[in-house]
């Protein structure tokens, strides 16, 4: 059997087959008619010369030839002196017909749509990194020290060594592995070794590898109410059964946690800066937490998504320091103290899970890209990722005080914002009645993105608010947003429910 081996890829579909019972100009002119029809070969689209389609194919050219000219004859193609053989722009009618029958009418039916687990994802908010205000989670971008990174770059794949362009082991590059434990042991009292450290491709990836090894379908786990939709996407994705636990001024509450299911298999925590509302984990609740989990045999999870901005005193330490038994499983991300594009996260493992999780990353993704972790090694080794968190922890602190100034001005009492100690954006909550999703809807319209709490609920919300990043913005993009969104409430307001 002969196929094209070359020319348009709309050709590469048609085989010819000396042994059928057709002959095999026929079979090229069906094989190109079809194309035809089907608008793989699209009207005014110019064909190969007959020599080269010939040679293409294997076959001699009068075979070629006899096949243009049926469909010359049936007005399928047509020639142009010194210009070659074009699909005809105007089909003839029988070709019309012959179109028609090959779609002969049937019974219409709805075709199958996604699982009841995909509609359970595809439901939830869809997060979208808009760099308008107040999008929560950007960072300050136009500050950050390109031509440097681009150096670092540079020197790796100026003249990579073999073992980069082959690929790394499934839990990323050792060297960044080995700069990340002693980074994580110093900045956030992180114990682990580098044995113990997995590259993902940022947080959600570490969720969603998180919910496949330690999860089985049906499997109850804790989550924060009100809470981060993609670690709820992660664990609906691996087929949890996903348990909102509110969340009070000390975190998390365990004593609601055990009424709703107190054998649950995992909880999944913010303790040092919890999303949205901001709140930090008292140690006591902590400690409470740890108790659980050794008593119902169950995992944490530490999302630790943003705790390096952290304006009234050092950061806090880890939760997975306080844990003696390894049941927490701690996760972090560069999107924040460098920026979204780079996708790059970690997660540190129990040492008695490190070859389970090696073997599941091997069947998903096989391993982490190599192209920027040499150059995030040394950019944490040699003390720059402190130095830049050092200046954006300053300047983000700046930035809250410009949020906080420019919503008293504009909106007074109808938002009510406070000042944090930690995070890149605030909770501003809203009178009792007030419909947090028509703001947010009506802002949207105008360019500004804020993020209603009542989203991030699973069940009922018990307040309402809105999200406002700050880290990404400037003093101008905050005074404009500002003005922006008091004008959505009055829009908002004006609209009956």
């Amino acid at each position: 059997m002969s196929r094209i081996k070359s020319g348009p890829l709309y050709l590469a579909s048609i085989a010819l087959d000396p042994a059928a019972a057709a002959p095999l100009h026929r079979q090229l002119y069906f094989g190109l008619r079809d194309a035809i029809l089907e608008s793989r070969l699209p009207p005014g689209a110019r064909l190969p010369s007959t020599r080269s389609l010939a040679s293409d194919l294997g076959v001699s050219r009068n075979t070629v030839l006899a096949a243009f000219e049926q469909l010359l004859a049936e007005g399928y193609i047509q020639g142009r002196v010194g210009a070659g053989s074009f699909v005809s722009r105007q089909l003839p009618e029988d070709a019309l017909e012959a179109r028609k029958l090959d779609q002969r009418p049937t019974t219409p039916t709805a075709p199958p749509g996604p699982s009841a687990r995909g509609q359970k994802l595809t439901a939830l908010p869809q997060p979208e990194n808009r760099p308008n205000a107040f999008a929560p989670g950007l960072p300050e971008l136009a500050r950050f020290p390109f031509e440097d990174w681009a150096r670092r770059l540079a020197r790796t794949w100026r003249n990579p060594p073999k073992r980069l362009l082959i690929g790394s082991e499934p839990a990323g590059y050792g060297p960044l592995r080995e700069a990340l434990a002693a980074y994580l042991g110093a900045a956030r009292a992180v114990r682990c070794q580098p044995e113990q450290i997995f590259v993902v491709s940022g947080a959600q990836q570490a969720l969603d590898l998180a919910a496949r090894v330690l999860l089985d379908p049906g499997d109850p786990v804790w989550v924060e109410e009100p809470g981060y939709p993609g670690l709820i996407g992660a664990l609906i994705a691996g087929g949890a059964a996903v348990v909102p636990v509110p969340v009070d001024q000390a975190g998390i509450v365990v004593a609601e946690g055990r009424k709703a299911a107190a054998q649950a298999r995992m909880a999944c925590v913010s303790p040092s800066h919890q999303f949205p509302l901001g709140v930090t984990m008292s140690l006591a609740r902590r400690l409470e937490l740890i108790e659980w989990a050794r008593e119902a045999d169950a995992f944490i999870l530490e999302d630790d998504y943003d705790s390096e901005y952290r304006y009234a005193g050092r950061p806090l330490a880890a939760l997975q320091g306080l844990d003696a038994d390894g049941r927490v499983i701690y996760v972090g991300t560069m999107s924040k103290v460098m920026f979204p594009a780079l996708r790059l996260g970690y997660m540190v493992v129990p040492e008695h899970l490190v070859k389970a999780f090696a073997a599941i990353r091997r069947l998903t993704d096989t391993h982490p890209s190599t192209l920027v972790q040499p150059a995030l090694a040394e950019f944490i080794e040699d003390g720059s990722l402190t130095a830049h968190i050092r200046r954006m922890r300053a300047l983000y602190a700046e930035r809250q005080a410009l949020l906080l100034d420019a919503a008293a001005r504009h909106l007074g009492d109808r938002l009510i914002l406070k000042p944090a100690e930690a995070g890149m954006h605030l909770v501003g909550h809203l009178p009792s009645g007030t419909d947090d999703r028509a703001i947010a809807t009506h802002a949207r319209q105008r360019g500004v993105e804020v993020t209603p709490l009542a989203a991030l609920y699973q069940g009922k919300p018990d307040r309402t608010g809105l999200l406002l990043g700050y880290a990404g913005l400037t003093k101008g993009e905050i005074e404009t947003g500002m003005k922006t969104l008091a004008r959505c409430f009055e829009e908002a307001i004006a609209v009956p429910a």
